[in-house]
């Protein structure tokens, strides 16, 4: 059995823990079918991998049956960032490994240090992924996943850096967008959603990161969601 400790996961601040505590909200009445849902986001370093992790927690902590899937085998930050710790009695070989016909489902989900959460991450780095991520053992695995689990969570790389993400997104039932305040403009945005909407999978979110406390505090500030077939905006 793999197992996985996470080091160095802080607790949130109280606006930080509220904004997580409505995005669980939403996510559980977003309807059983919403299984597999894909996190991105147009660049690097706009806190997709914050907002993920701290979802799975959050979800486990409502007692969610949940898995996190690292799917960045190009550059992933996770493991390093939160110190992740594998353990078990044979060598992990991840996300890619498996994808390269290595290994197999169970040997790669770790069961980690928060009940009912378990994760996967990407193993091996590798530069050239495109091929991983066009072989059939990714469908198989979202699939397989999706039966095991209550929410499947698939950390990806930027849609707007790295093609792996509309590959992924094929075989998801959602995607959901963070996107850092200020860093994004709204062209670079529609392009990206396009990107992931080609695929069928409908974006059923876009999360701000990253937000100016003071405009926090005077509830500047609005988010999408989809519904009914027609585009909606909520302001709080």
């Amino acid at each position: 059995m793999t197992t996985m400790s996470i080091n160095h996961l802080e607790n949130l601040d109280f606006q930080g823990a509220e904004a997580i505590n409505k995005l669980c909200a939403n996510l559980s009445i977003a309807g059983g079918d919403i299984r597999k849902i894909l996190i991105t986001s147009c660049y690097p370093n706009e806190g997709k991998s914050f907002v993920s992790i701290h979802l799975f927690r959050a979800m486990a902590e409502l007692g969610k049956k949940i898995i996190l899937v690292d799917a960045d085998v190009r550059a992933s930050t996770l493991q390093r960032s939160y110190d992740i710790e594998v353990g078990g009695a044979n060598e992990y070989l991840g996300l890619s490994g498996l994808l390269s016909g290595l290994c197999g489902i169970d040997d790669v989900i770790g069961h980690t240090d928060i009940p009912g959460a378990d994760m996967i991450l990407p193993g091996k780095t590798v530069m050239n992924s495109f091929p991983l991520f066009n072989s059939f053992r990714l469908e198989e695995l979202l699939d397989e996943l999706g039966k095991r689990y209550d929410l499947v969570l698939i950390d990806t790389p930027p849609i707007g850096t790295i093609i792996d993400t509309a590959k992924i997104s094929k075989f998801c039932n959602a995607a959901l967008f963070v996107v850092q305040s200020g860093a994004v403009t709204v062209s670079m945005l529609k392009k990206s959603t396009a990107q992931i909407e080609k695929t069928g999978c409908p974006i059923m979110g876009y999360v701000m990161n990253k937000i100016d406390k003071k405009d926090y505090a005077k509830n500047h500030y609005s988010y999408y969601y989809y519904g009914g077939g027609k585009e909606k905006k909520k302001h709080k």
